[in-house]
């Protein structure tokens, strides 16, 4: 019973912080499937010292409820896409029961994350409630794993007079999407560029069904897919202003709307690979080859799939804590653990 009312109360106290947060949004909203730990999982850490939270001290008015400071694990925001293998790092090192990872690993998603880093916000959504627990909330975030920032988001580091160390951790493919009922199973570089130039508009151009426009959705400006968009797919070339109707909020809401029945023959939209199969499936899209080249592992690590990214860890020059994090990520061990997350590691770890 006592369990239960601290958990009720830290309820409270979450509440509080996400009125701090303002209208950011949390990643959990954009995943609809469980992210629980596999039946075969393997602790890989040989260490566990290393990286630790710190110490304890009582919420004020409470004999149940306690701040926590990060002592020398780093505070983390991100992707959406990234929170699997950010779970994984808080099983490997903290021993967190499943039912915590919920509320330790809570992301703003992407813009929000770069926006914090730069202007040395804390993330003050982080919890561990069977513990009665939440984090420093006047921690500012140490590091934030995902896709790459954008221009925008650099230059803002830029004019705070910070440097963004960029630090690859794993592979994954840029994918493009339609409906499941859509006879077409590949795309060509320039097609892509073409449709979502503005050039191409009817999908009988690049062998679908006659008479059939493409409604070609995007992401808003600033989200990770859309600075893929941008920057590694039209690579200087223009983009075509999107009508608000084809502009999806969440990742999630794209799929839906290409998976849509209503959208079958029409549909094109774009996401990460890793998204699309773990954390938002739908039975009613399919990812296309690009050039012929299907989004495989193999294709992925050799380079042959064209939209290939990686995933970062990114965080200011001079912070130590996530410097350390940073190289352990690199490490044959952390490669072990983000493969075990069930992303596309740099290489294959040896002897793990």
């Amino acid at each position: 019973m006592k369990k239960r009312l601290a958990i009720l109360l830290l309820s409270l106290v979450l509440i509080c912080s996400l009125s701090l947060a303002g209208a950011e949004s949390s990643s959990w909203s954009q995943i609809n499937q469980s992210l629980e730990r596999s039946a075969d999982w393997k602790n890989y850490v040989a260490d566990p010292g290393a990286f630790q939270l710190g110490e304890t001290a009582p919420l004020e008015g409470s004999d149940d409820l306690y701040i926590q400071s990060w002592g020398t694990y780093p505070s983390l925001d991100g992707s959406t896409v990234c929170v699997p293998m950010a779970m994984e790092w808080a099983r490997q090192w903290l021993g967190l029961e499943e039912a915590d990872l919920n509320g330790f690993v809570n992301f703003s998603t992407t813009p929000n994350a770069y926006a914090r880093l730069t202007r040395g916000d804390a993330n003050p959504m982080v919890t561990i409630a069977s513990r009665g627990v939440t984090m420093d909330t006047a921690h500012p975030i140490d590091m934030v794993v995902g896709t790459a920032p954008n221009a925008e988001e650099r230059k803002a580091a830029e004019d705070a007079g910070l440097h963004l160390v960029m630090v690859p951790v794993c592979y994954d493919a840029f994918v493009f999407l339609v409906n499941h009922d859509n006879p077409v199973n590949t795309l060509t570089q320039d097609q892509i560029r073409s449709i979502y130039g503005g050039a191409i508009r009817l999908w009988s151009e690049v062998g679908g069904t006659e008479g059939l426009t493409i409604d070609a959705y995007q992401r808003p400006h600033g989200s990770g897919s859309q600075t893929a968009m941008e920057e590694l797919v039209m690579d200087g070339f223009q983009l075509a202003v999107a009508s608000p109707v084809y502009i999806s909020e969440g990742m999630s809401d794209l799929i839906r709307q290409v998976g849509n029945y209503d959208n079958a023959p029409t549909a094109l939209g774009y996401s990460y690979l890793y998204y699309v199969d773990g954390l938002y499936r739908s039975g009613n899209i399919k990812v296309l080859a690009v050039d012929g080249v299907e989004p495989s592992p193999e294709n992925l690590r050799s380079g042959a799939y064209p939209y290939t990214v990686s995933y970062y860890a990114v965080y200011n020059e001079g912070n130590e804590v996530a410097a350390r994090f940073a190289d352990w990520l690199i490490s044959d061990e952390g490669q072990a653990c983000i493969a075990q997350a069930g992303y596309v590691p740099l290489r294959n770890p040896e002897g793990l």
